[in-house]
């Protein structure tokens, strides 16, 4: 197992470098200039010069990439064009309110849409599995960012029970963490229906009903353990996805999270911040995957007897 571990480690750094390469090149050869941006257009051009000089953005593609690499490698990732502070400072200010909305929607989805799924894979072709495929597909259909705006419109406008914007308290998670939950809870309802209706059909499922096991223990014991991982793996996949910003969730409740801090850095050209955040990102989601295959090992014995004789 710990080789196994240690393997997908390595496995990563290419991967990173990769995706730095990539993020680097397109902002590198996307139009605007990030010095005219910070000085304005009224700006004469030995001013540009200058701070171009002192960005080190005059330089030729290649050696500033290898420049880059070498001083993230020693653990430099640069400071912010517009406000000359290291970039990981604000990336670590504002991750964990996204850590949030991303922990507490799949939390929702995860304890509304299993039941939902399993539900309706018990009782398939029912009225119950009807109406909850349907709600499966109308919450599909319906992107995060429309969401937010009804919950805004009934449970702020309308009941003034929650606060629509800002992070000051728990209370302020409650809309954009149901909101992440409705795109992803659509998932995993139809997943963990079509994983159960295929592991229902197996033969061991019916040998235990001949042998006269409860619907309860079949279900949960012999039906949903080995359903479960394609479900983690969904799961984790989301949950993944979400950590790398809810930007239109994060839009429309007004919250500083990573995913906008990304955008605006974007807009502005400011390389340094959106190479950091995006590479964070990908660290973080690259420990997830690892950590959703650790848990194959948990949920199915078959799989860790794999590791242990790799």
């Amino acid at each position: 197992m710990f080789h196994y571990i240690g393997k997908r480690l390595l496995m990563m750094i290419p991967v990173i470098l990769g995706i730095s390469f990539i993020i680097f090149t397109i902002m590198n050869f996307t139009l605007g200039d990030p010095a005219r941006m910070i000085l304005g257009e009224d700006a004469s051009p030995q001013d540009v010069a200058a701070l171009r000089e002192e960005l080190g953005l005059n330089g030729p593609f290649p050696l500033r990439y290898f420049n880059y690499v070498k001083d993230a490698v020693q653990g430099d990732f640069g400071t912010s064009y517009r406000n000359r502070q290291p970039v990981f400072q604000e990336i670590f200010d504002r991750f964990p309110t996204t850590f949030k909305i991303a922990f507490f929607g799949i939390l929702i989805a995860v304890f509304v849409g299993l039941p939902i799924g399993i539900l309706s894979a018990v009782k398939q072709y029912s009225i119950i599995d009807t109406v909850s495929t349907m709600g499966a597909m109308l919450l599909t259909a319906m992107p995060g960012f429309f969401v937010g705006m009804l919950l805004i419109l009934v449970f702020n406008l309308q009941l003034d029970l929650l606060p629509a914007t800002g992070i000051d308290s728990w209370k302020h998670f409650i809309l954009p963490s149901m909101a992440v939950a409705s795109v992803t809870m659509a998932t995993f309802i139809r997943m963990t229906r079509s994983a159960m209706l295929e592991v229902i059909r197996q033969d061991y499922v019916r040998t235990a009903r001949a042998k006269g096991a409860g619907r309860s223990r079949i279900v949960f014991r012999h039906c949903l353990r080995n359903a479960l991982l394609p479900i983690v793996t969904v799961i984790g996949m989301n949950f993944a996805h979400q950590l790398g910003g809810t930007v239109m969730i994060e839009a429309v409740f007004a919250i500083p999270g990573l995913g906008s801090h990304m955008v605006n850095a974007v807009r502005q050209k400011d390389t340094p911040v959106v190479m950091a955040a995006v590479i964070f990102v990908a660290v973080v989601a690259g420990f997830v995957n690892l950590l959703v295959d650790v848990l194959y090992t948990y949920i199915d014995p078959r799989v860790k007897t794999q590791y242990t004789k790799g």
